[in-house]
């Protein structure tokens, strides 16, 4: 006898890149909603500001998901919000209180404290290589402003 099997090499899941962002979302409930998550999971909030009909969006949202390396640093460190930028919804009054990250271009990248504190904006064009993203300046970005980087106990001595 003779047992035939397929043997599937492991799938990418797939990533529905027409709606990472809702026009139609209550942003501002939503990040309070992240910031809460954020705080009971000792995280911080990465909001990341574009729209569906963005490339440059589309491109770091897949490039980070499909990078097992860069999707763990997220994961562990962050609480991920897509804040849509489009013409139904340019979410104005949030982009006002995060001191108007637009003028970087999209995506920008917006890290927040669990208390919603502002501690930086990234302009995603710096993590550009050629057409895609830099996996270095990516996680370096990532490692950088984590929960654990900014642990003032390790800064108590210099």
């Amino acid at each position: 006898m003779c047992a035939i099997g397929t043997i599937h090499a492991q799938e990418k899941p797939y990533l529905d890149l027409q709606h990472i962002y809702d026009p139609t979302a209550d942003a501002a409930a939503d990040l309070l909603k992240a910031e809460q998550q954020a705080a009971a999971t000792k995280k911080h909030v990465l909001i990341q500001i574009g729209g569906n009909w963005c490339i440059w969006c589309k491109r770091f949202y897949k490039f980070v998901r499909e990078d097992s390396t860069l999707n763990a640093l997220e994961e562990k460190n962050y609480v991920v919000y897509h804040l849509n930028y489009s013409k139904e919804n340019k979410n104005l009054p949030l982009l006002k209180q995060l001191g108007y990250p637009q003028r970087f271009g999209f995506p920008v990248l917006v890290i927040l404290d669990a208390k919603g504190n502002r501690l930086h904006t990234q302009n995603s064009g710096l993590l550009e290589s050629a057409d895609t993203y830099d996996k270095e300046k990516v996680a370096e970005m990532l490692k950088q402003w984590s929960p654990d980087a900014l642990n003032p106990a390790y800064y108590t001595n210099q």
